[in-house]
């Protein structure tokens, strides 16, 4: 099995081939191309396919990143909860 992310070393036997996602080489060649070594790349062995998954999960990962302008909650003193832009919006008409 040839890993084109460990300099296109070979792995014999299927074994050898899932253990060396763990081991240092494979470590470096993701750690250069500037992608983490996480569960998500096992069993990727090249470089394009590996930038194409790092580049899809950036881009999920920053979808789901807490945005305060949309998210953030705020209660006023009878107990609803508004979302930012409606408790903005009733104080500015001084309805709370």
């Amino acid at each position: 099995y040839p890993c084109e992310i460990c300099g296109n070393e070979s792995y014999r036997g299927r074994r050898n081939f899932e253990k060396h996602f763990t081991d240092s080489r494979h470590a470096y060649g993701m750690r250069c191309l500037g992608i983490p070594n996480t569960k998500h790349f096992h069993g990727v062995t090249k470089i394009e396919d590996a930038q194409e998954l790092w580049g899809r999960l950036r881009k999920v990962l920053e979808g789901s990143q807490f945005d305060g302008d949309e998210e953030e909650e705020y209660e006023d003193s009878h107990g609803n909860v508004l979302n930012r832009a409606q408790f903005e919006d009733l104080a500015r008409q001084g309805m709370l």
